[in-house]
């Protein structure tokens, strides 16, 4: 078994098309086709169901695909380990990142201090829901990944550091009802206003609903929205109401930008939860058994960002 057959076959299994896998590994079709039928002989399965409409991955393929991204990653983190001993002058990092923090620091600057402290570094970053970016760090597909989970809501096999915590808010627009309260309960929220929540699988989205649940009331009409910045702006138009980190409205960690008037689109309101357990928790996840140089030395600048506040 060559590490390139298993280039190919991840290249297969994430895009399901024997034609944009091979346009991505930049060989002829041809080519990884008999590759990929290489691989199958040297590990005795069928890795892919291929139909002149679609390819799917047999079961022995699913086995195969996580496995084959640790030991790729694996090769990765050991040249990159070769390449340290004289100094981090070049290297991968796979950096997932939420899209709210609830951190008394900005990100931005660590991404910048980084870069500047290792220039020679090729670094990616990349969102998603936190479960998600999680299960990308445990399977390799991500070096490490800071994530809108409690520690508790860590995968086991990973290390996580706590980076902070903040209240959650609620954002309604300003002809709503509740809007000159400074403090509302989640049951106090009428059914007139469907709930603009997040993305399902986020760790966002895992808080709200146990806020919800803890209020004893169900979270009535609602639809989902990929992008924060979006709910709170659909909520001051009106649309609904959200239930977001204050963090994502003032502070470093804001999506709002400076098109705003005190962090919030005109119009709109931010209330106080009078739940005390209703809390934003941000935390960084790796696997510290298989840390690469390069994400030892991004969790050593997040430390120090960290530890000045």
């Amino acid at each position: 078994m060559e590490l390139r057959h298993l280039r190919y076959f991840l290249a297969v299994a994430e895009t399901r098309n024997f034609t944009q896998a091979a346009a991505r590994c930049y060989v002829a079709q041809s080519a990884l086709s008999q590759q990929i039928a290489r691989l199958e002989k040297d590990v005795g399965a069928t890795l892919f169901s291929r139909t002149s409409r679609s390819v799917r991955l047999t079961a022995a393929g699913e086995l195969l695909r996580p496995l084959a991204r640790r030991i790729l990653a694996d090769v990765d983190n050991a040249q990159a380990a070769l390449d340290a001993l004289a100094g981090l002058r070049r290297g991968r990092l796979r950096l997932g990142l939420v899209q709210t923090m609830a951190v008394p620091f900005d990100m931005v600057e660590v991404l910048a201090d980084y870069r500047v402290r290792h220039p020679g570094v090729d670094l990616g970053v990349s969102n998603a829901p936190s479960s998600e970016m999680a299960d990308a760090v445990l399977a390799g597909g991500l070096d490490l990944a800071v994530v809108g989970l409690a520690g508790d809501q860590v995968p086991d096999g990973l290390d996580h550091r706590t980076l902070g915590s903040g209240p959650l808010v609620v954002v309604v627009p300003g002809e709503h009802p509740l809007a000159d309260r400074d403090a509302v309960g989640l049951a106090d929220l009428p059914d007139s206003h469907p709930l603009i929540r997040f993305t399902r699988g986020s760790g966002l989205g895992r808080q709200v609903e146990a806020a919800f649940a803890r209020a004893g009331v169900d979270a009535g009409r609602h639809f989902e929205v990929g992008q924060i910045r979006d709910m709170i702006r659909l909520a001051a138009r009106g649309v609904g109401v959200t239930v977001v980190p204050r963090s994502a409205v003032v502070g470093p960690g804001s999506v709002m930008g400076l098109d705003t008037a005190d962090g919030l689109p005109l119009g709109a309101r931010m209330l106080r939860l009078t739940d005390p357990e209703a809390v934003h928790h941000v935390c960084v996840v790796f696997d510290g058994t298989r840390l690469a140089p390069a994400a030892e030395a991004f969790l050593d600048v997040l430390g120090q960002h960290a530890g000045d506040r």
